[in-house]
């Protein structure tokens, strides 16, 4: 019975821990989405066309809930569903106000990176 009870407990602070890791991941991915979302007068360029910050936020999101159980980080985040188009395979860029570009992959590992950095 004290054998049963002890890995009850056990089993409890993983799952506990494995709680706190996954709410962790998740607010890291929003995040992410948060700093797309509020980037000033930029442009999303994905399959030829351009969208505004809100509407990339969204189609991030979208993504996220596609990929259902295949996200279980920030950086398998940037990976399945923010770097590339999965109908074309075309990287996603981004066109700040100044009119430089980026990839988005390149621009969300640097703020995933900040944001790292910043708990430390």
């Amino acid at each position: 019975m004290r054998l049963l009870v002890a890995l009850l407990l056990c089993l409890t602070a993983v799952g506990e821990g494995w709680a706190d890791t996954k709410a962790s991941e998740a607010q890291r991915i929003e995040h992410l989405i948060r700093a797309v979302e509020e980037l000033p007068n930029a442009k999303f360029l994905r399959n030829g066309s351009a969208y505004d910050a809100k509407a990339a936020a969204d189609h991030l999101r979208l993504k996220l809930r596609n990929a259902g159980t295949r996200v279980k980080t920030a950086e398998d985040f940037i990976r399945f569903c923010a770097s590339k188009s999965s109908v074309s395979g075309k990287p996603y860029r981004i066109r700040f106000a100044d009119g430089t570009t980026q990839t988005s992959e390149a621009y969300l590992r640097a703020k995933l990176d900040e944001l790292d950095k910043r708990k430390k």
